[in-house]
């Protein structure tokens, strides 16, 4: 009697001690289930890292349209380097999509950037491509963040170009194009480029302009080869 009694009890404490096992092993696999999870989330994730790119032309030369570019972008307090080969790369910025919790647990941040370039196409015309690059976030969140979207890129470089555009009677031969700096005329301009500024008169009539002061910055100016400094 007392021998079967001492028999049940191994058994229910075998099997209580079997219970725990699984339970145990049960709990281990959950948790490094969930912890893997974290590392390899995709979901609202999306890529990683993805680039997107858009183009656009102006009538003006690369390094004009650098300047249309930088002008924008400065208008719209943003944080930018020019690097070589007309390049222009914007500070990183948080992104205002909603993060996903998992991503946050692990400090993954949503983020974006413009990395620009400007491709010269001849004398007079360039393609500016931007694209903008992300990191954590979805694919379907991409479109909001393209800088024709966000900033309005663009447009805002075809208006501040059409503000200042090329004078009509510019020569297509012969001579160099140059882009007024802020605050300059055409006479600091004359002395600078030929070292003499007296020779504005005939830049400006080159150009189509009156007074030596009737221009903006970044404006395209020819300036005739003959009037150039020699090159020693």
């Amino acid at each position: 009697m007392h021998q079967a009694a001492h028999q049940n009890r191994m058994r229910r404490q075998n099997t209580a001690r079997f219970a725990l096992k699984v339970l145990v092993a049960s709990s281990a696999f959950w948790f490094t289930a969930c912890y893997a999870g974290v590392w390899t989330y995709k979901g609202p994730l999306g890529a990683v890292d993805t680039a997107v790119g858009e183009e656009h032309e102006v009538n003006y030369q690369s390094k004009d349209a650098v300047q249309l570019v930088q002008d924008v972008l400065r208008g719209e307090g943003i944080l930018f380097e020019v690097q070589p080969q007309d390049q222009i790369v914007t500070f990183w910025k948080n992104a205002d999509t909603p993060q996903p919790f998992f991503g946050s647990f692990i400090g993954m941040r949503a983020r974006f950037r413009y990395e620009i370039q400007v491709i010269g196409e001849g004398p007079s015309k360039s393609k500016i491509v931007a694209n903008v690059r992300t990191e954590h976030i979805s694919d379907d969140q991409i479109e909001h963040y393209k800088a024709s979207q966000r900033l309005d890129l663009f447009h805002k470089i075809d208006d501040l170009a059409a503000a200042i555009p090329p004078g009509p009677n510019t020569p297509s031969s012969g001579g160099v194009n140059f882009a007024l700096l802020p605050n300059e005329d055409l006479q600091a301009l004359a002395q600078r480029v030929t070292g003499n500024s007296a020779n504005w008169k005939t830049i400006a009539e080159d150009n189509g302009i009156s007074a030596p002061a009737d221009v903006t910055a970044f404006q395209t100016i020819w300036v005739r080869s003959t009037l150039l400094k020699s090159k020693r």
